[in-house]
């Protein structure tokens, strides 16, 4: 499955390299190599303890090597766009992996943001190509999903009735997360037009177009396949810039979505303002003794994978959770609440 992560503060700026290149679980070292706390015990031979769901070793063992995708957000347009207030994304795909990507790296090595998606793409079927690579952009709007749509191409006419036309005509690859993507912002606005995407909107908005987002899907597939439909992995995150939301979801009774994590310590290791190093201990008595104009902000990550080896800086978001982060900094993991009738009968794995 793919690989993501995410940073998100009110106060204080990351640099990308910091996140993205320097730790050793970074998510440009993602593509071949992964570490699971509470999921998979580190660098032993087993699956799950005390679960069944013999998948969840596949769903984290592939290579992602099918492009990269990073969206930062910038104030720079509102000192020269009257129309424009507040941070706007930018946006650098490639076909390449991250180790391999020059462009990247020096673009990492100079760019600072309070605001980052970043995405590392293992595609299910469709082209490797730039306009495939996550994360994608509605305006004001970020977008990415780390999983699959079962059956997509079964239910892809349907669903794109239901997105609205200037979703639609944004949509400019063939993955079945794009299409999430405009479905998403269709729910989210209402079926507004390109001026919406520029508004903000509060969490729980976003959190009820999410829900009605992957509700949709899930009555498509039962809809055109029946028995036929398979369960869906549909981790999604997005951003305005100021709000982050992120959801851990699979609609089966046990099995266990791709692993998702989040973290309001972990970038006191990952900050070369600050003292310490990714890959050492934590701060904590250092932090102490600092004084407070010295102290990092407030802030949250959200990551597939974490991006430092301190088990007690992570949290594992549940099963079918989603986590919310407002324009304070404030965490909130609560549960989804969907029809379980929805949960897709098991005769395979996508």
């Amino acid at each position: 499955m793919c690989r993501w992560f995410a940073y998100i503060s009110p106060e204080e700026p990351c640099l990308l390299s910091d996140v993205l290149i320097d730790p050793a679980n970074s998510i440009s070292k993602q593509c071949s190599e992964h570490y699971l706390p509470k999921l998979l015990p580190h660098g032993e031979e087993k699956d799950l303890d005390d679960s069944k769901d013999k998948l969840i070793r596949m769903r984290n063992s592939l290579l992602n090597m099918d492009g990269l995708g990073i969206a930062w957000f910038t104030d720079a347009a509102q000192d020269y766009m009257r129309d424009v207030k507040g941070p706007r994304p930018a946006l650098y795909k490639s076909q390449s992996p991250p180790i391999n990507d020059f462009n990247f790296r020096s673009l990492c090595m100079n760019t600072e943001t309070k605001c980052l998606f970043a995405h590392i793409r293992a595609s299910s079927g469709s082209v490797v190509t730039q306009v495939n690579s996550h994360p994608f952009v509605f305006g004001r709007h970020v977008f990415m999903h780390n999983g699959v749509i079962s059956n997509f191409t079964d239910i892809r006419r349907e669903l794109l009735r239901d997105i609205s036309y200037d979703a639609f005509a944004n949509i400019f690859g063939s993955t079945d997360s794009e299409h999430a993507a405009a479905l998403y912002m269709t729910h989210l606005t209402g079926h507004g037009n390109r001026e919406s995407w520029q508004r903000e909107y509060t969490l729980d908005e976003m959190l009820k177009a999410m829900m009605k987002t992957v509700v949709q899907i899930l009555e498509l597939q039962r809809k055109v396949l029946g028995d036929r439909a398979t369960p869906s992995s549909l981790n999604f995150c997005t951003t305005d810039g100021r709000r982050m939301l992120a959801i851990r979801f699979r609609n089966h009774a046990t099995q266990q979505p791709p692993s998702l994590y989040w973290s309001e310590f972990a970038g006191r290791t990952l900050n070369h303002k600050y003292p310490g190093h990714a890959d050492g201990p934590g701060l904590v008595n250092e932090q102490a003794i600092m004084g407070e104009e010295e102290r990092i902000g407030r802030h949250t990550i959200i990551a597939s994978e974490p991006t430092t080896y301190d088990e007690k800086e992570w949290h594992l978001i549940k099963r079918n959770c989603a986590l919310t982060v407002d324009e304070f900094g404030t965490e909130t993991e609560v549960p989804l609440t969907y029809d379980e009738r929805l949960n897709a009968v098991d005769r395979g794995d996508p």
